[in-house]
Parts: structure tokens; C-alpha cells; sequence
């Protein structure tokens, strides 16, 4: 019996490697969607071009999809970008799902946990009411009310991942800003707000848990991708000075102080692990000590 296929979508990004590597150990067929000249098990389209996402998902035949590719970043500065990818971007993808006819069993988007805002309570199940504070949790929440037109016609899986990390991430993203500054040996770090909690969970879970929802998630569900674990900012910056041994001084730069900024954002956990009871467990010591080695 031939594998089955995956159209995965953000295959080069950060979350898209891992995802990549996890479904070919699964023993599925990996083809991914990228914008660049394709290499071999890839297929060149844009998510602004609906004929060419239309002639991408014919050639590749999918039985499964997992949308990842994004402007992931919350600081982006072009706002309009992040509602012309995030959302229509998604439109155009499952507009040419849909055109194709293909026979899919599970179309999974990724959303992201930023979309709960700053909840009044802790931790955050999947039917807290949602109340974003900036852009880029205002396009992922656009995204799922767009998406939930298609759940009709499409068997679409809605992931929610709380904060993630691990080796590869590029460095304008927390945790590996952290973690480079301790590699430098440098004698200071500027942070914005140090009053933040947040889970900070590893990327290779989040990769096992996207592969497992393909066959075990509910078309229609809305998953939260998290362990439940917060930890404040600057307990994660001990535990890379200990695991590290070197110290460094943190400043505050007023720069890099978020207005809007969520002060804590834990998931609960339940639906997940209810889904998926034996995803691998990593603390935040296994996850840093990785990125510090690699």
C-alpha cells in the first residue's frame, strides 16, 4: 500500500522542518509547498496565486494537509502582510483544496494560542473567549472564523500552539535571542517586559503532535498545542546561566517594552493529552540544554 501523502506548507520554516522530519518517520510522503524554485518533493506556489495553488494541489494529490507557513512573528511590521498571508492566503489554500475534488481526510491549521489575549483565567481551555490585543492574533483569529465556512465541505482541525522553542530558531524570537547572548559569553542581554509568563515548550512535541492529529484529531475541533507548564522569563535566564555556566546582566530596554504585551498565557492541556495521552514530555531544562549544545 503506498504512503499516503502530506501537503505541508511552510516546509523550510522553523516548526515546518520538524514536522517534516516527524511525518517521513511515520512513514508518510512529504510534499512540500514552498515559493522558491522547488527541490525534489516540493511544488512551487504562492499562497497570493489561487491558479497556482489550484495547479500545485492537483499535481500533488494530497490525502492530508498541514498548513503552517505564516508571518509568525508578533513585532512584524507590515500589518497588512500578516491579514494578506494569515488570511487569505489561507482562503486561496483551501479554495484550491476544494476545487481539486481530492478526497482529503484531514486539512489541519495552524492557529496560535495569542488569540486568547490576556484571559482572566489560567489555564486557558479552547472555549475561553477569545480577545486578541495585536495584529498578527487578529489574523489568526480572522483565519479560523474564515476557515469555519469551510468545515462543511472540509474535514479542517484547528491547532492552537502556545509558545515553542528549540534548536534552529532564528534569533529575533526570545528564547534563542537568550540563548545566543550565553553562547557569546556576552555581559548583558536588553529585554522588554521580564514580568511575562509563558509556557515555552519544544518544538519536536508540537512536530509529534501535528503527525498524531492527522489520524487521531476531530474534524471541526480546535486543539490547544501546550503542556500547562508556565515559567516567568527570568527563571528561564537562570536556568541557561546554571545549565550554561556563565552569568550576564539584564537590562530593560524601554524599545522593547510591548504595551499590549500578555503577562501570562498558559494552556490547559486536556483536550490534548486526552487526544494524544503519550506525546514525548520534555521540561524546559531538556529543551534549553538541546539548544545550547546544537
Amino acid at each position: 500500500m503506498p504512503a499516503k501523502t502530506v501537503l505541508l506548507t511552510g516546509s523550510h520554516g522553523f516548526t515546518g522542518r520538524y514536522v517534516k522530519e516527524a511525518l517521513q518517520q511515520a512513514g508518510y510522503h512529504v510534499a512540500g509547498l514552498v515559493q522558491h524554485a522547488p527541490a525534489e518533493n516540493e511544488v512551487a506556489a504562492d499562497l497570493a496565486d489561487l491558479p497556482a495553488l489550484c495547479d500545485a494541489v492537483n499535481k500533488i494529490k494530497p490525502d492530508y494537509v498541514i498548513h503552517l507557513a505564516a508571518i509568525a512573528f508578533v513585532a512584524h511590521a507590515d500589518q497588512m502582510a500578516l491579514y494578506r498571508t494569515n488570511v487569505f492566503g489561507t482562503l486561496n489554500l483551501l479554495e484550491a483544496l476544494h476545487r481539486s475534488g481530492s478526497p482529503l481526510q484531514k486539512v489541519i491549521l495552524a492557529s496560535s494560542a495569542n488569540i486568547y489575549g490576556n484571559p482572566p483565567v489560567s489555564p486557558v481551555a479552547e472555549e475561553t473567549a477569545p480577545a486578541p490585543v495585536n495584529h498578527y492574533a487578529m489574523s489568526k483569529l480572522a483565519m479560523e472564523h474564515m476557515a469555519r465556512t469551510w468545515v462543511d465541505r472540509l474535514p479542517i482541525l484547528f491547532t492552537r500552539p502556545f509558545n515553542y522553542t528549540g534548536a534552529g530558531q532564528d534569533d529575533k524570537f526570545l528564547i534563542p535571542k537568550i540563548i545566543g547572548h550565553f553562547l557569546r559569553k556576552a555581559d548583558h542581554i536588553k529585554l522588554g517586559n521580564l514580568d511575562v509568563v509563558r509556557e515555552f515548550n519544544d518544538v519536536r512535541m508540537v512536530a509529534q503532535a501535528y503527525v498524531r492529529l492527522l489520524t487521531e484529531g476531530r474534524p471541526g475541533d480546535t486543539v490547544n498545542l501546550c503542556t500547562g507548564r508556565g515559567h516567568a522569563l527570568l527563571d528561564v535566564v537562570e536556568t541557561v546561566s546554571r545549565l550554561s555556566g556563565h552569568t550576564l546582566r539584564v537590562e530593560v530596554d524601554p524599545q522593547l517594552v510591548r504595551a499590549n504585551e500578555l503577562k501570562v498565557l498558559i494552556g490547559s492541556p486536556d483536550k490534548l493529552q486526552a487526544a494524544l495521552p503519550d506525546l514525548p514530555d520534555y521540561s524546559l531544562q531538556d529543551t534549553l540544554g538541546w539548544m545550547l549544545e546544537a
